[in-house]
């Protein structure tokens, strides 16, 4: 039998491998969005995005770790919101290819819009499971909402750089 610390330890880090995994993909981009990319006044400076992501990362697996345990596992009560947790985790984590990496700004738009709506389900089943878990999620939601809002800012003001 597993140490009872080991559930929520592996339900925390498994978003930040994703992540990680985006991170190298942004990186060997990052000419492309410095040089090439119209940006609003209101972008955050990339610094920022490390530490914001991990907390967010860590915050989200941990609620879905409170989901999991108040169902005690994976079973009927926790398909609908754990199947809305990896929904949204997938649509984040494919994010980063589609801006970065393949340009397609359009994409990347409709896809955030996506896991912003996919992160709200998450919201919604988590609530009756574990408030404590559902609340655990709202920064995330703010997050998205803000980084919704710069893809679509970046989407329509750089018209030759669609690539869509």
């Amino acid at each position: 039998m597993a140490p009872s610390w080991l559930p929520p330890v592996i339900g925390t880090l498994h978003p930040l491998v994703g992540g990680f995994g985006g991170s190298f993909a942004g990186k060997e981009n990052m000419k492309w969005y410095d040089t090439q990319v119209k940006k609003p006044w209101w972008t955050p400076p990339k610094y920022v995005f490390g530490p914001v992501w991990t907390g967010l990362y860590a915050s989200m697996g941990y609620a879905s770790y409170l989901v999991w345990e108040s169902c005690d596992g994976f079973n009927d009560r926790s398909l609908v919101p754990l199947g809305l947790y990896g929904t949204q985790l997938a649509l984040n984590w494919a994010w980063t290819p589609i801006f970065f990496g393949w340009h397609k700004l359009g994409l990347a738009t409709i896809e955030i819009g996506c896991t912003w709506l996919a992160i709200v389900g998450c919201i919604v089943t988590f609530h009756p499971v574990s408030k404590t878990a559902s609340y655990l999620m709202l920064p995330y939601l703010g997050w998205v909402s803000f980084a919704s809002c710069l893809t679509f800012w970046i989407w329509r003001n750089n018209p030759g750089k669609k690539g869509d």
